[in-house]
């Protein structure tokens, strides 16, 4: 297969992307959910939302005591000055279209596909620039330097996908949803999301401690290679760094590493791909997915390759500040003896492939994809789906909170 994602860019007269400039993200939406294929998808997402959230685990039991309440150095005074900057420039009736309850279960109706499934906030498309702006500042003091022009990278991306297709009516830097949980506070939990085409991002706060779980980001494609952004590359890293690893295991490594030879294998099981999220099981609306363990422990590497593996943790860590990247890397090594990683399809250097990282408390997958604009029908480089989950609880920061209130029942109690 071609290595350039160029040589599959739709004629505009495709099926694919035909008159999609000719029509709006909302007459898009009803469309794409009125097909048979994705109705179908669509339906059975909404039914797990009726399960109470409980957490993705690896065998359907929570594991306790993992998590605790600390100070974690996270830059909360500068998030609620920008948040409360944020706030001011709504009208009360507006608020009222974004703002919800801390353990709302909005929170669990994020997706990262074009069309819209559930509106849960405002449209950042629909909004004056200094309100975006706004906002996107709240988002640049919530994460690291770089972790912000990561998310700033999906959204320019996606942008490039729209012009490629002539498709910036449905695919655009805007084109995301933004709600807020809770009130701003120093102490008290709150957070936000913002949602949409290959990026969902879930901000839970409580104290100066932050977490980013679920987070997902995508690409089609891969990279940037003209225009006024040309050079973004947002995932090349997390595809590079774990494939040298692979390479360089031992073969009877690389053996019990491979679970799947091939990217859509025969010897799955029914429920290990779908159109939609192909190998990834951990992405939108499996919030109470069991997944078990598979392939190698990484204690069982030669340290070099642990090494490099917790170089890939730490990638996708790096969103979060400084000091809370640190305190979740600290919480990866102390279960580290409980760390899985497995792989699908082959590892020479022009392979599509799959990766899990599972353990305790992070579970991360990456997964090649096929095409959904472009026209590649076998999964390529050039599309590529990230996902982070915090395992037994603690996505949407849920454990945390839980922990808060069990406090604060203690301490009035006792008064």
């Amino acid at each position: 297969m071609s290595a350039n994602f160029r040589d599959f860019i739709p004629p505009r007269d495709h099926p694919r992307v035909k008159n999609l400039d000719k029509t709006d993200v909302k007459s898009y939406s009803k469309n794409a959910l009125g097909g048979p294929v994705v109705r179908k998808i669509v339906s059975n997402w909404a039914a797990k939302l009726d399960e109470p959230y409980f957490g993705i685990t690896c065998d359907g039991k929570l594991r306790e005591n993992l998590f605790e309440l600390a100070d974690e150095g996270a830059p909360v005074d500068q998030m609620v000055v920008c948040a409360n900057r944020m706030i001011d420039l709504f009208t009360p009736t507006k608020l009222g279209q974004f703002c919800h309850e801390i353990d709302s279960d909005n929170w669990r109706k994020w997706s990262n596909p074009e069309f819209l499934i559930y509106s849960t906030g405002i449209r950042l498309e629909d909004l004056h620039e200094n309100q975006i702006q706004a906002i996107m500042d709240l988002v640049q003091a919530s994460t690291s330097s770089t972790g912000y022009s990561r998310i700033v990278g999906a959204m320019q991306t996606n942008e490039f996908l729209g012009a490629l297709c002539g498709a910036k009516t449905i695919l655009n830097k805007h084109s995301y949803q933004f709600s807020l949980y809770g009130k701003p506070s120093l102490t008290e939990p709150w957070g936000y999301s913002l949602f949409g085409h290959h990026l969902s991002l879930n901000i839970f706060v409580l104290g100066h401690q932050i977490t980013t779980s679920p987070i997902f980001l995508g690409a089609e494609p891969n990279i940037i290679d003209s225009g006024p952004d040309a050079g973004v590359c947002i995932l090349d890293t997390p595809g590079h760094l774990p494939l040298l690893l692979m390479q360089s295991l031992p073969p009877n490594l690389q053996k019990n590493a491979q679970i799947f030879k091939k990217m859509q294998d025969e010897k799955m099981p029914d429920d290990r791909w779908n159109p939609a999220d192909q190998r990834h099981l951990a992405g939108a609306f499996q919030d109470n997915r069991i997944i078990p363990y598979e392939g190698i422990q990484a204690t069982s590497m030669p340290q070099s390759q642990q090494d490099q593996l917790l170089q890939v943790l730490s990638f996708y860590l790096d969103i979060l500040p400084t000091k809370a990247h640190l305190a979740r890397m600290q919480q990866i090594k102390q279960h580290w003896e409980e760390t899985y990683f497995c792989w699908i399809g082959g590892y020479g250097d022009d392979d599509a492939f799959y990766y899990r990282i599972q353990s305790p408390v992070i579970l991360v997958e990456f997964d090649h994809h096929s095409g959904v604009f472009l026209l590649n029908k076998e999964p390529a480089k050039y599309h590529i789906h990230t996902i982070i989950r915090t395992p037994n609880g603690n996505d949407y920061g849920r454990e945390w909170l839980q922990l808060h209130r069990k406090g604060s029942l203690i301490l009035s109690s006792n008064q």
